[in-house]
C-alpha cells in the first residue's frame, strides 16, 4: 500500500510492465487480437499423421455454407459447433490454414469464459489470474495433442475437437475451482456445458462429473445450479424448436453408440494406460492429501452423522483428495473415446488450488513438498509433451518443402520431406501396378501398413492423388460438356466440393470411418447416393475401408451410375443422363 501511495503522490504514472502484471486481461486480449496475423495469408505447415482428418471441417463449412444443418442435413461424429465456429473463421479468413482455423475457432467461445474467470479471480489477486491464463493460452495455441502416435515428427491435424474439449472443461474446471460471483459462475459454466454438449457429447459427460462434485462441495451454488441450468435447457429447447438440431443430433449419438458396441471397462483401462505416468501421480497426490486431511475428515464425517444436513454433507465432500479423484473419473470417462486430445490439461486449475491451500495450511514444510511434488508430476508432462511436439515439428519443418500441386488451395499448403515425397512416387506406381494384390489383402481385413493413416507418405500421396483427380475431373467436363454439381467420395473425407465450389449429397456421414462413424444407409441416403452426379472412390491402395464404404454405397450407385478410371488412382461413378454443363 506504502508504494502505490509514493506513486501517486510523487505524480508518476505506472510502468506498462505494472499494469500487465497486475491485468491478466490484457495478456488474454493481445494473445487474441495477434490471432488474425496468421490466419491472414495461409501458412506452410507440416505434414503429419492422420493429416486429413481436419479435411472434414472444409467439408462441414462447404455442407454449412450451401445451407445444410449438421446432424440435421447430414451425419457427424460429433456435434456441429466446433464446424459453425470454423465455417465462420473460414469466411472470415478464406486464406488460413484450414488446421490453424479448426483449432484456433474454438476461442470464439473459450476466450470470452475464460476472460470473464480471470476477471473474477484478478480482482482478488493477479498473481493467480496468470498461472491460470497462461496453461490455457499454451495449450489453445499450440494445436498439438498429448499423446504420441508416430515416430516423426509433424503437425497433429486429427483429435481437434477433442483438444477443444479439454480446453474448454480447462475453463469450467477453473470456474468452479476458482470464480466466487454466482452469477459469473452461472454464466460460464451454461455456456461451457452448452459448447461441451455441441461439440462432443463425450464432454459434456466429464463436465457434468466436474459441476456435481462443485455442487456437493458446496462451491456451485444452488442458485448458480440453477440458473445455470436454466440457460441450458432454455437453449437447447430454443435450439430444437428452431432448428431440429437436437433431436437429430442425439438420433446421430444413438446410432453412434450401437456401431461402437464395445464395453467401456477395457476403454478405461485404455485411457489410464495411455496417461499411466498423470494418473499415478494423481493417485500419490490423492493418498498424500488424504494422510494429511484424514483427521479433519473423520472430524467432519462425524458431525455429518451427528447431524445430517446439506451443508455438513458439502463439508465432508470438500476434501481435495475428493475433488481430485473427481476430475480423474472425469478425464478418464472422456478420454476413454479419444484417439488424440490435449488429456487431463484441466487438472490444473485444481492442483493450482491444491497448492495455494496447502501451502497455506502447511507453510513450506515436507507435507507441503510432498505436495508440491506429486502435483507438479502431474501438471508438467502434458505441457513438455504439447511443448516438445511444436519444437519437434516446427523445427524439423526446415527439412521440408511445400507440396507441389495446381488445385488444392490451401488445403495444399504442406511441408513434405523428400523422403516422404519418394516414397508416395513409389508406392503409387506399386499400387497402381498391383492393385490386385491390395484388393486380396483389403479383402482379408488388412492394411497395406499398420499405420497405414498415420504414414506420412500415405497423407502425401492421398494429396497428390487428389489434385490429380481434379484435373481429370475438369478435363472429363470439358470433353463431354457436362458438369458436377454434386461429388462425394467412397472414402474417409470428402474436400472436392469446397476445392471445386461444388456441393455434397445431403444424409451421407462425414468423417466416414465405416467401423466407428458410418450407420447402414437408410432410404433417404441411399436416394441421396443415387442422385449425387459424381461419386469418387480412391483406389491407391484400395483398403478394407474403403472397400467396405464401397459396399455400402455401391447398390444405390449401381443402376444410374457408370464406372469409369478416371485417374489410375481414382475410380469414378458417374450419373447417367446428365445434362450440358454452362
Amino acid at each position: 500500500m506504502q508504494a502505490s501511495t509514493d506513486t501517486v503522490s510523487s505524480g508518476r504514472r505506472p510502468r506498462l510492465g505494472a499494469i500487465i502484471a497486475r491485468r491478466p486481461l490484457i495478456v488474454l486480449a493481445l494473445a487474441v487480437a495477434c490471432l488474425p496475423l496468421a490466419v491472414i495469408g495461409t501458412l506452410v505447415m507440416p505434414i503429419g499423421p492422420m493429416y486429413w482428418d481436419h479435411y472434414i471441417y472444409l467439408d462441414a463449412a462447404n455442407r454449412i455454407f450451401d445451407g445444410q444443418i449438421p446432424s440435421v442435413d447430414f451425419f457427424a461424429p460429433v456435434g456441429g459447433l466446433g464446424y459453425y465456429l470454423f465455417a465462420g473463421w473460414l469466411y472470415l479468413f478464406p486464406n488460413g490454414h484450414a488446421l490453424l482455423l479448426s483449432s484456433w475457432s474454438m476461442m470464439t467461445v473459450t476466450a470470452p469464459l475464460m476472460a470473464l474467470v480471470v476477471w473474477d479471480v484478478q480482482k482478488r489477486s493477479p498473481a493467480i489470474g496468470y498461472p491460470l491464463l497462461l496453461p490455457f493460452l499454451f495449450f489453445s495455441l499450440l494445436p498439438f495433442n498429448t499423446g504420441e502416435f508416430y515416430p516423426y515428427p509433424g503437425s497433429d491435424g486429427f483429435g481437434i475437437y477433442n483438444r477443444q474439449i479439454c480446453q474448454l472443461l480447462y475453463v469450467l474446471a477453473a470456474a468452479l475451482v476458482f470464480v466466487r460471483g454466482w452469477r459469473i459462475l452461472a454464466a460460464v459454466t451454461a455456456l461451457a456445458m452448452l459448447a461441451l454438449l455441441f461439440t462432443k457429447v463425450t464432454g459434456v459427460a466429464a463436465g457434468t462429473v466436474l459441476c456435481l462434485m462443485a455442487f456437493l462441495a458446496g462451491r456451485f451454488p444452488l442458485r448458480a445450479a440453477l440458473a445455470a441450468a436454466a440457460v441450458f435447457f432454455a437453449t437447447i429447447g430454443l435450439l430444437e424448436l428452431a432448428t431440429g438440431i437436437v433431436s437429430a443430433y442425439a438420433a446421430d449419438i444413438l446410432s453412434l453408440i450401437l456401431i461402437n458396441d464395445a464395453s467401456l471397462l477395457p476403454r478405461l483401462l485404455q485411457a489410464a494406460s495411455i496417461n499411466f505416468g498423470v494418473i499415478l501421480s494423481c493417485c500419490i497426490l490423492a493418498f498424500v492429501l488424504l494422510l494429511n486431511e484424514f483427521a479433519t475428515f473423520l472430524e467432519k464425517m462425524r458431525n455429518f452423522a451427528a447431524k445430517p444436513a446439506f451443508a455438513s454433507l458439502g463439508a465432508v465432500a470438500d476434501q481435495s483428495f475428493f475433488w481430485l479423484a473427481s476430475f480423474v473419473i472425469a478425464g478418464l470417462l472422456f478420454e476413454s473415446q479419444n484417439t488424440g486430445s490435449q488429456a487431463f490439461i484441466f487438472l490444473w486449475p485444481l492442483l493450482l488450488a491444491t497448492l495455494l491451500e496447502s501451502y497455506r495450511r502447511k507453510g513450506s514444510s515436507a507435507a507441503f513438498a510432498m505436495i508440491a511434488v506429486a502435483a507438479f508430476s502431474a501438471a508438467l508432462p502434458p505441457v513438455v509433451t504439447v511443448a516438445q511436439k511444436a519444437a519437434r515439428a516446427w523445427i524439423g519443418a526446415v527439412n521440408t518443402a511445400p507440396l507441389v500441386n495446381r488445385s488444392l488451395k490451401g488445403m495444399g499448403a504442406v511441408g513434405v520431406r523428400d523422403i516422404f515425397n519418394l516414397r508416395a512416387e513409389r508406392l503409387r506406381t506399386h499400387y497402381v501396378d498391383y492393385r490386385a494384390t491390395y484388393e486380396a489383402l483389403a479383402s482379408t481385413g488388412e492394411f497395406p501398413s499398420f499405420l497405414l493413416h498415420s504414414d506420412m507418405d500415405f497423407q502425401t500421396l492421398w494429396l497428390q492423388t487428389v489434385d490429380g483427380a481434379i484435373s481429370a475431373i475438369g478435363d472429363y467436363e470439358a470433353a463431354n460438356k457436362v458438369r458436377f454439381e454434386t461429388i462425394m467420395t467412397i472414402d474417409f473425407t470428402n474436400p472436392f466440393p469446397w476445392l471445386m465450389d461444388r456441393h455434397a449429397p445431403k444424409y451421407i456421414a462425414i468423417g466416414a470411418d465405416p467401423y466407428r462413424a458410418v450407420p447402414p444407409p437408410d432410404q433417404r441416403v441411399r436416394e441421396a447416393v443415387s442422385a449425387a452426379d459424381l461419386a469418387l472412390y480412391p483406389t491407391c491402395p484400395p483398403t478394407m475401408a474403403r472397400l467396405k464404404l464401397l459396399k455400402l454405397y455401391e447398390p444405390a450407385l449401381a443402376a444410374g451410375h457408370r464406372r469409369i478410371t478416371l485417374t489410375p488412382c481414382f475410380d469414378a461413378f458417374v450419373r447417367n443422363g446428365l445434362a450440358a454443363g454452362p
